[in-house]
């Protein structure tokens, strides 16, 4: 992990996300880390994740409830409406849009995008069959 500010806690929460493909809220990445550390309080995680955010090492997705993500790449994803999860989407990233975007409204600086799509991963359509 690199960043300019390090601590173990850091370390330790940064870990917890980069090791799932749940795009865990802050809560979920504390349940997972309270068992094996009982110091650690919910305001320390927020306030990490918040910072490796800050820092790009992670990105904050903006669902109604904060998600984070290890990949920084811009990348799209599914929102599942049955239970709320997030999805990576292995599709290619069209920078024609990025450029399409920047022409449509030349006064503004066009960086990236975020496509997300909505419908229901795959633990969500199986249980509806």
């Amino acid at each position: 992990m690199a960043g300019k500010r390090y601590s173990r806690q850091r370390e330790m929460i940064y870990r917890a996300v980069v090791g799932s493909k749940e795009h865990p809220t802050a809560e979920m990445v504390y349940q997972w880390l309270k068992p094996a550390n009982p110091n650690l309080s919910l305001g320390t995680v927020y306030r990490n994740l918040n910072l490796l955010a800050e820092e790009g090492i992670l990105i904050r997705m903006p669902f109604p409830v904060e998600r984070y993500d290890a990949c920084t790449e811009p990348h799209s994803h599914l929102r599942c409406e049955s239970c709320g999860g997030v999805v990576d989407l292995d599709l290619p990233y069209d920078a024609a849009l990025d450029a399409a975007a920047a022409v449509s409204a030349p006064e503004l600086a066009v960086r990236c995008h975020d496509t997300v799509f909505y419908g229901l991963c795959a633990k969500c359509r199986e249980a509806k069959r």
